[in-house]
């Protein structure tokens, strides 16, 4: 008797199709966030580079004031780190801004994390299903063929019953014939 073919089967496929899809936005989500923690690394860096270099003039400005220099290079100098702290605002400004993307990128991630989970357990609730499934089908094939063994084997049997009884019958004709 042949097994019969699972009928969720198409279903089954589909789960898993679903699941690898949901894998890829995982995969994709990570990589996302792992730019744009690059990125955040990168700006961070910048507005290091940008307040290290406003505290080595803030010293040179310290320096040139306790040596003396005139007003004027001290109006330049000063000037020169308004700018530079400016350019500072403007480089955490962006860290901040970046910090959010990051955070949005591993929100993102969290999201595709939980639905590959729950696309997981779908598929492996089918799996389960189909092996519950199948070990039925295996016990309904066994109880059938037991079935079919118990007919066949009445039906030898009642062939083997007619068989000596009509073997009987023709040896007690045979003897009323000679008697």
């Amino acid at each position: 008797m042949k097994m019969p073919k699972y009928p969720l089967e198409q279903l089954m496929l589909i789960k898993k199709r679903r699941l690898d899809e949901a894998e890829k936005k995982l995969k994709a989500a990570k990589e996302q966030l792992k730019k744009e923690i690059e990125k955040l690394k990168t700006l961070e860096e910048e507005a290091q580079k940008v307040h290290d270099h406003k505290t080595e003039k803030l010293k040179q400005l310290d320096e040139k004031m306790l040596k003396g220099t005139t007003s004027d290079k001290i109006e330049i100098a000063e000037n020169y780190l308004e700018v530079v702290e400016e350019d500072l605002k403007k480089k955490k400004k962006k860290v901040k801004e970046q910090e959010k993307q990051v955070k949005i990128a591993e929100e993102n991630v969290e999201l595709a994390r939980k639905d590959m989970l729950k696309k997981q357990q779908d598929v492996e609730k089918l799996k389960i299903h189909k092996d519950d499934w199948t070990k039925e089908m295996k016990k309904e094939m066994r109880y059938q063929e037991a079935i079919e063994g118990d007919e066949i084997g009445s039906a030898k049997h009642l062939s083997l019953k007619r068989e000596k009884q009509e073997r009987e019958e023709y040896e007690e004709r045979r003897r009323r014939e000679k008697s």
